[in-house]
C-alpha cells in the first residue's frame, strides 16, 4: 500500500524474484527484533523509570511518549546506533510527520498535488529521509557490524540500492506509526478494564517470575497476545487496505482500470457483528476462540498473512507491558473522551492522558 502511495516504481519483477523481496523483508523483521532484543528492553526500562519519577496523580500524555518510544525503537533497529542521540531521532520524526501526513491524506483525497507549497514540503522531507537512508546503506555495504539491523537483511540480499531504498523506507515509516498508535490503544484499553490488566499481569508474573524478560518466554505469554489482537481490532489500528490494481479488473458490471487505487474497508469487517458478539466491546479472551483466530489471520492481523510491520509493533509492545506491567498500574483520567481519528493507521483526535502507580 505505501509503495502505491509514495509512488515508488522499482519491482515488477517476476513472481519468484517478488517472493525473494518478501522473504528478505520478512527475516530483516525477525533478525533485526533478535540482534535488539536487550535495545528493546532498555527503551522499555528508561520509560518506565520515566513513569515511575512522577508523582501519581501527574496526567501522562501517553501519545507523545509512545510517539518518542516508537521512534526511538524503529530508528536504532532499523538504521542503527547513529540513532543514539536524541537529535538524530527528533529530525526524524520530524520528517517522518511530514512525510506521513501527507500519504495519509494528501495522496487519498487529491489535495496535495493542488498544493504547491504542501508538494513542496512533502518532496523536501522524502528527500531528506532518503537521503538518511542512502548514506546508512552505503556505510553498511560490504562490512560486518556487532549490531544486526533491518537494513543489513536487506543489503546482504540480492536487492539493488533503489530496492533497498524503498524496503527500508516503508518498513520505517510504517512500523513508527502502527507501533506507537498499538502500543498507545493498548495501554488505553488496560486502563479500562482492571480485570484485564490483572489477568495479563498475573500471567506475566507466572512466565516471568523475578527472572528477566527473554524473546523464548514471551512466546508463552497468550493472554498478551489476545490482548494485542483485540486492541487491533477493537481500535480498528488499520482501517483501510490499498493497492493500485496490477490489470483491469471486474466486479459484477462495473470495471476497475489498470493502475486504480482499490481500498478495503478493512475497519467494517473488524467490528462486523456477524463475526465479532458485541463487537464495540473491549474483550480479548473473545480470541480464545480459535475460528475467531483464524479470521483475524485472513485478514492479516496474525499468522502467516501478518504484514511485517505488525508483527514488529507486536513484539515491541510485548516487551514494553513487561516491563511495565510488573511495576505500574496503568490508570484513566476520570471524565476523559478519547475521539478516534481515521487515517492510514488510527490514532486519537487529541492527546490521551493516564495516570500511573506503583505496585505493591
Amino acid at each position: 500500500m505505501l509503495k502505491s502511495l509514495l509512488r515508488y516504481q522499482s519491482g515488477g519483477g517476476n513472481v519468484s524474484e517478488n517472493h525473494t523481496r518478501k522473504k528478505l523483508y520478512e527475516n530483516g523483521v525477525t533478525n533485526s527484533l533478535h540482534s535488539n532484543f536487550a535495545l528493546l528492553l532498555k527503551l522499555s526500562e528508561e520509560l518506565l523509570d520515566k513513569w515511575l519519577s512522577y508523582p501519581e496523580s501527574q496526567h501522562v500524555p501517553l501519545c507523545q511518549h509512545m510517539l518518542g518510544f516508537a521512534m526511538k525503537s524503529v530508528t536504532q533497529i532499523v538504521m542503527g546506533s547513529a540513532f543514539e542521540d536524541d537529535q538524530e531521532v527528533v529530525h526524524f520524526q520530524k520528517n517522518h510527520g511530514t512525510v506521513w501526513s501527507e500519504i495519509g491524506r494528501g495522496f487519498l483525497d487529491g489535495s496535495l498535488d493542488k498544493s504547491t507549497t504542501r508538494k513542496r514540503q512533502y518532496e523536501d522531507a522524502l528527500m531528506q529521509l532518503e537521503s538518511i537512508l542512502k548514506k546508512i546503506i552505503k556505510e553498511r555495504k560490504g562490512r560486518n557490524f556487532s549490531q544486526h539491523i533491518f537494513i543489513d537483511s536487506l543489503v546482504q540480499g540480492n536487492l539493488n540500492d533503489q530496492q533497498v531504498l524503498e524496503d527500508s523506507m516503508i518498513f520505517s515509516l510504517a512500523s513508527c506509526m502502527i507501533t506507537a498508535k498499538l502500543c498507545t490503544w493498548t495501554i488505553c484499553f488496560l486502563t479500562t478494564s482492571e480485570e484485564v490488566q490483572e489477568k495479563l499481569y498475573q500471567e506475566i508474573d507466572q512466565v516471568f517470575g523475578k527472572d528477566p524478560v527473554t524473546p523464548e518466554k514471551i512466546e508463552q505469554l497468550r493472554y498478551c497476545r489476545q490482548v494485542l489482537c483485540e486492541t487491533v481490532r477493537t481500535a480498528k489500528l488499520t482501517p483501510v487496505s490499498a493497492r493500485l490494481q496490477d490489470i483491469e479488473g471486474k466486479i459484477d458490471k462495473f470495471i476497475i482500470p489498470r493502475e486504480t487505487l482499490v481500498l478495503y474497508a478493512l475497519g467494517v469487517v473488524l467490528q462486523d457483528p456477524s463475526t465479532w458478539p458485541s463487537p464495540y466491546k473491549f474483550d480479548p479472551d473473545r480470541f480464545d476462540d480459535e475460528s475467531i483466530m483464524k479470521t483475524f489471520s485472513l485478514l492479516g492481523f496474525s499468522g502467516m498473512q501478518e504484514c511485517p510491520e505488525l508483527r514488529f509493533a507486536y513484539m515491541v509492545t510485548t516487551v514494553l507491558l513487561c516491563v511495565l506491567m510488573r511495576r505500574l498500574r496503568l490508570l484513566s483520567v476520570e471524565g476523559q473522551v478519547i475521539e478516534t481519528k481515521y487515517e492510514l493507521v488510527t490514532s486519537s483526535k487529541e492527546e490521551a492522558w493516564i495516570t500511573v502507580s506503583k505496585r505493591d
